[in-house]
């Protein structure tokens, strides 16, 4: 692709830098970037943590903005003097209109979903949990309410049957660089339509917070099976044990019934954990304790008896 259409690119986790990556790849003309503030975290909140499309666009030496407030008049000015042509959205956060609305072009975001399906903030983690057999990614142009904006391409995605949310970003993340290639490319020829999404087939994908990873091993065991691999490796399905926090990464459906209290856990000690749910039970294969690192289930027996 020529250089052609001036184009801001905004987005934060290495999701977002496939999508960047590709662009760059494929001789498009970023004029800017923008991207989070670096922050104080690590042990002792000692060490500062910058974003991963931050660390990729200095590689590359990008023009980088990281406003603290999208309003601020400063960064309304910075922004304007860039002339974008077209802003393209990969995992960043809401914007204001005076920022989506600003290029000719408009602002176009990439949303991992097959939208009107898991409009919000984690919605690769819900499909799974869901248990979804497809998912997939969209490109869209932004409009005032979140994730509603009319549909410029879908392309779908099958989701395998004990496959995590880990590998499914990985693969998600590739197949959304490509289709924001694609978009770009149809928008600067100017030969597209766009599909109006349906609201009345929405659902919805909110943010999830540690309360809302605790294991409820009162449901059929592949609920609680998809509930496990939709949060795992992050941020993880967790369970109470001794007190601490026992976090569960992979586990083994089995039809099995070991006790009538669903969340009961039978071990031998040596090679195997399982937790009874509401008509069956789940092997557990990977985990990690409160303080531990992440360890198969037999390096977690040799230090631990129940």
């Amino acid at each position: 692709m020529e250089e052609g259409l001036r184009i801001v690119f905004m987005g934060t986790p290495d999701f977002a830098v496939s999508s960047l990556d590709a662009l760059l790849s494929n001789g498009c003309n970023i004029v800017g970037v923008i991207t989070a503030t670096d922050k104080w975290g690590g042990r002792g909140n000692k060490t500062l943590i910058q974003s991963a499309v931050k660390i990729y666009a200095q590689e590359k030496g990008l023009n980088i903005l990281q406003p603290k407030n999208l309003k601020a008049t400063e960064f309304i000015e910075e922004l304007q003097s860039l002339k974008a042509d077209l802003q393209i959205v990969v995992a960043f956060r809401m914007l204001p209109e005076i920022v989506w609305n600003m290029p000719p072009l408009g602002t176009m975001n990439l949303h991992g979903s097959l939208l009107p399906k898991y409009r919000g903030a984690a919605p690769i983690n819900w499909a799974i949990i869901n248990g979804e057999k497809e998912t997939g990614v969209t490109t869209f142009f932004l409009k005032h309410k979140i994730d509603t904006g009319d549909i410029l391409f879908m392309e779908k995605l099958s989701i395998g049957e004990e496959e995590t949310v880990g590998e499914l970003y990985d693969r998600m993340k590739v197949l959304g660089a490509e289709t924001i290639v694609k978009s770009v490319k149809t928008i600067e020829e100017d030969n597209y339509s766009l599909l109006e999404q349906n609201d009345s087939e929405a659902t919805k994908a909110p943010k999830i917070f540690r309360e809302t990873c605790q294991i409820n091993f009162d449901q059929p065991t592949q609920k609680v099976f998809d509930f496990i691999r939709g949060l795992s490796p992050y941020p993880a399905a967790w369970t109470d044990l001794d007190g601490k926090m026992l976090k569960i990464f992979r586990t083994q459906k089995s039809t099995e019934k070991i006790d009538e209290i669903p969340g009961k856990i039978i071990s031998d000690n040596k090679l195997f954990i399982k937790i009874s749910t509401k008509d069956g039970s789940l092997d557990i294969l990977e985990l990690q304790l409160q303080g531990k690192k992440k360890m198969s289930t037999q390096e977690f027996l040799n230090g631990y008896n129940f």
